[in-house]
């Protein structure tokens, strides 16, 4: 009986390690320019963004925002897609302090991703930000600062856990009742 019930617990265990398999494809941020927390004396006119593995370039599914101390986006067309590297025109850049860029793509796996690179400008620029009906022309309003996420949602692996451990269990309990003719 006890084997028989390791057995189960094994074979659960090892389909629920099955599950997470997927999330291995996501794509992973592997640099950017400007670096993430770098302090810069004048703004980049592109952002570029380097991934591990090549991004899906449907149109409106990757967004790029650069926010600046004040909440106001930067960024000044839709980013664009080459292989692993996703960039995005910035506009000269106004008041010193910090700026994030906020990114999600589509991931090799078709699934997005997002996160955020920080950069600080040390001294003040002379631009403007971008204004909202420039924004709405290539959907850069899509994400504001402290946008987060992505992945698989924590409930989803505590379902798939119960799940597995009701179908072990059932599975434990048919098979308890039968004795073996050995």
């Amino acid at each position: 009986m006890i084997r028989r019930i390791a057995a189960v617990a094994v074979l659960a265990g090892l389909a629920f390690a099955g599950l997470a398999s997927p999330a291995l494809a996501h794509n992973a941020l592997v640099g950017s320019d400007p670096k993430d927390q770098a302090s810069l004396d004048v703004g980049p006119q592109t952002v570029r963004l380097t991934f591990d593995q090549p991004v899906q370039d449907d149109a409106g599914a990757n967004t790029v925002a650069v926010i600046g101390p004040s909440g106001d986006h930067w960024e000044t067309a839709a980013p664009k897609v080459d292989s692993n590297v996703v960039s995005a025109t910035v506009g000269a850049l106004g008041p010193s302090g910090q700026y994030s860029v906020n990114w999600r793509v589509l991931s090799a796996d078709g699934h997005p991703v997002q996160g955020t690179v920080k950069f600080t400008l040390a001294k003040a620029g002379n631009g403007t930000p971008t204004p909202p009906d420039v924004l709405a022309k290539f959907g850069g309003t899509g994400l504001q600062s402290g946008d987060s996420g992505g992945g698989i949602p924590t409930w989803v692996w505590i379902v798939g856990a119960a799940v597995l451990l009701v179908i072990g269990v059932v599975f434990a309990m048919r098979m308890g009742g039968k004795e073996d003719d050995a």
